[in-house]
């Protein structure tokens, strides 16, 4: 017994008309009486009572029927689940993050992806750019929205954006009058920063754009999360070189300057690993970027 025979049957069995549901069906009548007949020898049993005038179901036909149509719609669920998941409809994804990223990035990449595409179950991890690298290259994690990556062995990462990097100051600080400043201004000043051991890659980056500019990052504290470094700040502490997108934090005493060097940005880009890169879920958080951020290069 086949699907495409209880397909037919159950056109028959509601048109009761043999011409009529070869119509619906879009084929001749003679093969579709030919694969009634086979049906019936598969059931061993009559389906149908027929004369000149109509076609009847028999009680074994009205037993078929009924599980017959139950059948044919828990194959068309499973047939639709089938192509969800193939399309990268449905299924679960593990979607890491750094912690900047909960402000800019994330949030309309995660609306898109919840109103285009319910059906994925998206679990969200807030990590380090290096824990991200480690959970993707273990298996632990599907994608994840980083800071500085380059090439990392057996990854592929998309550049999503260049974010400006700009300086948080206190405002009794002597900067705190200007709009901008450049690297070079900020020669003898101490940094609050992260822990190296920590986040090293936007550490180094920010190292690399000081020494550069000939200015020693000179570390007066060190915290691990963007709020307190900002707080730190603004207890007079030191300055801190951030993203643009922490200017969404407003802290009595603090404020925020534009950096004129045009290589103060910080690169954020899509992660996964080299196996995943074609995976169908991992193209929906692309297209969900594409739709939010709109910047899409290979890194």
């Amino acid at each position: 017994m086949n699907l495409r025979r209880l397909e037919l049957f159950v056109a028959v069995a509601e048109e009761l008309h043999f011409n009529r549901a070869a119509e619906r069906l879009h084929m001749a009548q003679p093969p579709l009486s030919q694969q009634i007949r086979k049906l019936e020898e598969e059931c061993k049993t009559q389906l149908f009572v027929r004369n000149s005038r109509n076609v009847q179901l028999t009680a074994d036909g009205e037993l078929l029927l009924k599980h017959a149509r139950k059948l044919l719609t828990q194959y068309g669920t499973m047939a639709a689940a089938l192509r969800q998941a193939r399309d990268g409809e449905i299924g679960k994804l593990r979607l890491g993050f750094v912690s900047s990223a909960a402000i800019s990035a994330l949030p309309p990449v995660v609306r898109v992806l919840r109103s285009q595409w319910p059906g994925i179950d998206l679990e969200l991890r807030e990590e380090t750019t290096d824990a991200q690298i480690d959970l993707i290259t273990a298996g632990a994690l599907d994608v994840g929205i980083a800071r500085e990556v380059r090439a990392v062995a057996g990854l592929s990462s998309t550049l999503l954006q260049n974010e400006r990097l700009v300086l948080a100051v206190a405002t009794g600080h002597p900067f705190a009058s200007r709009s901008a400043v450049a690297l070079r201004d900020l020669k003898g000043e101490r940094f609050i920063a992260f822990p190296r051991d920590r986040i090293s890659r936007l550490f180094d980056h920010i190292a690399a754009l000081l020494h550069a500019a000939d200015v020693e990052f000179d570390l007066a504290q060190e915290a691990v999360q963007f709020p307190t470094i900002l707080g730190l700040v603004a207890a007079r502490l030191g300055i801190a070189v951030v993203p643009e997108s922490l200017r969404a934090y407003t802290i009595p005493g603090l404020a925020y300057l534009d950096i004129q060097d045009a290589r103060a940005v910080s690169r954020v880009s899509l992660i996964c690993s080299n196996d995943m890169s074609d995976s169908p879920l991992v193209s929906k958080v692309r297209e969900a970027c594409r739709q939010t951020i709109g910047v899409l290069e290979p890194a």
